[in-house]
């Protein structure tokens, strides 16, 4: 049965992140809120996360797993990024924008693109989502949480408690946070691919 944290969407009690941080580090799978719907989350090189989010969603291997990450310096710990490619990322960051790079050594083999070796990134503004990640010092693995047969995220932390109750370790509910997911950019090849239109504005990738 999953724990369920009511969390203030401005200002968040600490007491409720560090216990969600804690249930991460110990290999929890938690579903917690972005600025571009709510997400499920666990710890980088948590294998069995990574299947819990693959059975949750009913993903297959070549689905881009995305790396959360609090700041642009620790996302640049996981992808490489060249300097045309630096500003574009810079100036989207923080923002509603998932970027597909090519991956560093320090992202495990299995969250790659089985041909490609790239992976997701991106960092979001949303305050509980950043205070979360500041407190674990280290990314999520995430994916949007939008389950079989829905057309949309959902964006209700009661809802989620409710359909996952015995798939997840905990919610952490900070309100409606929006239907709409980010903007996925493809960054590994010459020009910039436009993968998903979403929440971020795409003109400056046209």
């Amino acid at each position: 049965m999953a724990r369920y944290y009511d969390v203030h969407p401005e200002n968040p009690q600490p007491r409720v992140i560090g216990q969600v941080a804690d249930l991460i580090r110990s290999g929890g799978l938690v579903a917690y809120p972005t600025d571009s719907c709510y997400a499920l989350g666990t710890r980088l090189g948590n294998q069995d996360g990574l299947d819990r989010i693959r059975q949750i969603r009913h993903l297959d291997d070549r689905h881009h797993f995305t790396l959360v990450c609090h700041d642009f310096a620790q996302l640049g710990q996981f992808v490489q990024i060249s300097n045309s490619v630096f500003r574009l990322v810079k100036a989207s960051t923080p923002g509603s924008y998932t970027f597909i790079l090519p991956a560093t050594r320090e992202v495990p083999r299995r969250m790659l693109h089985p041909k490609k070796r790239t992976v997701g990134v991106r960092v979001p503004r949303h305050t509980v989502t950043q205070a979360l990640l500041a407190e674990l010092a280290e990314p999520l693995v995430s994916s949007t949480l939008v389950l079989p047969g829905d057309e949309e995220p959902m964006t209700q932390g009661w809802e989620i408690k409710e359909r996952l109750d015995h798939q997840l370790d905990a919610v952490l509910d900070a309100g409606d946070c929006g239907k709409e997911p980010t903007t996925v950019i493809d960054l590994s090849g010459p020009e910039p691919e436009i993968l998903r239109r979403g929440a971020g504005d795409v003109s400056r990738f046209e």
